[in-house]
């Protein structure tokens, strides 16, 4: 059946929460969205929300893995695997995203994306990729292995780019030799260039933006913010941050990453217009404490998962998140000043602006997407739908044909 009807929910629309109407899904885009009696007795399979919410889906632009899996395993297991745990959350759009490492994974990396998305599977879309890297600063470098990191020169940038025509994303140091010019031509192609593990001064992150970087990676994350030089105090790349109106910022509001008067400080500067949620999730998404490696199996970091975050062996910081964008939403929301309503929005109008999708994704209107999640009042999902398909089912929810 072509056709599919959603009705009894409460709908998070761009003009706010509306009870009462329904959403016609046909061709993987929403058709209508009108009172739910218009639709009544239609040729349609119907999805009975039961009072659930129903948003539009969430779009993650950085995640490494999920599920016992990273994307730089380079299989196309690893890659089905990951979206489809990621979509049991209700994301239904992300962005693999590869960290520092030798160029020959990179490269199977890139291939193996494309293989992956070229067969059919049930999880959230991935529309392109995010190149973590390699260009960032030592001593930012966080869980990335510095071993593989590089200058942007002429040679490093060719290669990184020309690897692959499905980057939508990279994350660079400013201040490094050459990075200026690697945000000029990230422009040209026109990919989205970011500001991040980054020891920059705020001067250095404004010439930045002037050279076309217009997103900050995990904002505070592997970034510098206020140091002091022959006495004097220097801003630094979190100063900037907040600065540049037009520059936004991602998030990882997973409620260990950043403490609540933080989320609070950067919400009431940015507002929810500049400010994307994402989970930066890597293999230990999904699975039990313990042990783990960021990265390739055969070349990646040992990290731990304990207190519900991923961390270096030493403890000394912070590596990936365990993070799911449901606990993104549910985090946010409980911020004062937040609400549910704004919590969605970063975590689906603002990504979806930030890739250049908006009215396409992010968003329940006409002619947008089906990418669609229904989740209850403590943000469980309850069924994710990927161009109007089915790709995860709580099992309270219901399917009937009347």
């Amino acid at each position: 059946m072509s056709k599919t009807v959603i009705r009894g929910g409460t709908l998070l629309l761009p003009e706010g929460i509306a009870q009462g109407l329904a959403l016609l899904l046909e061709g993987g885009v929403i058709e209508a969205i009108v009172p739910q009696e218009e639709l009544e007795g239609a040729d349609a399979l119907f999805i009975d929300a039961g009072g659930l919410y129903v948003s539009p889906g969430f779009i993650d632009l950085h995640v490494h893995g999920g599920g016992g899996f990273d994307f730089l395993d380079g299989t196309v297991e690893a890659f089905h695997s990951i979206a489809r745990l990621h979509g049991m959350h209700g994301t239904t759009a992300l962005l693999p995203t590869s960290t520092t490492c030798p160029r020959e994974e990179l490269k199977r990396f890139f291939q193996t994306y494309k293989e992956a998305v070229s067969l059919p599977y049930k999880g959230a879309a991935m529309p392109g990729i995010h190149a973590e890297g390699p260009f960032f600063s030592p001593a930012q470098a966080g869980a990335q292995d510095p071993s593989f990191l590089q200058i942007p020169t002429r040679e490093n940038v060719r290669e990184l780019l020309d690897g692959s025509d499905a980057i939508l994303r990279v994350s660079a140091a400013p201040e490094l030799d050459g990075a200026l010019e690697l945000g000029q031509e990230l422009s040209r192609r026109g990919i989205l260039a970011s500001i991040g593990h980054t020891s920059a001064s705020s001067e250095e992150c404004e010439a930045a933006a002037k050279a076309g970087y217009s997103l900050m990676t995990h904002f505070y994350c592997a970034m510098s913010s206020v140091v002091r030089k022959n006495a004097f105090r220097i801003a630094g790349a979190v100063e900037a941050g907040y600065l540049m109106d037009d520059m936004d910022v991602e998030i990882i509001a997973d409620g260990c990453h950043l403490p609540t008067s933080l989320l609070r400080l950067i919400y009431k500067i940015k507002g929810p217009a500049h400010i994307a949620l994402c989970t930066d999730a890597i293999r230990a998404a999904g699975m039990p404490e313990g042990e783990y490696l960021l990265g390739s199996r055969s070349s990646g970091q040992r990290i731990i998962v304990e207190d519900g975050v991923a961390k270096l062996p030493d403890r000394s910081a912070f590596a990936g998140s365990v993070a799911t964008t449901d606990r993104l939403v549910r985090t946010m929301a409980a911020v004062p000043g937040v609400g549910l309503e704004n919590a969605v929005r970063m975590m689906t109008a603002t990504p979806a602006r930030i890739l250049g999708l908006q009215g396409k994704k992010g968003v329940l209107a006409k002619g947008a997407d089906a990418d669609i999640v229904l989740f209850d009042s403590g943000v469980n999902v309850r069924r994710t739908l990927v161009a109007g398909e089915t790709i995860y089912q709580s099992e309270d929810t219901k399917t009937v044909k009347p």
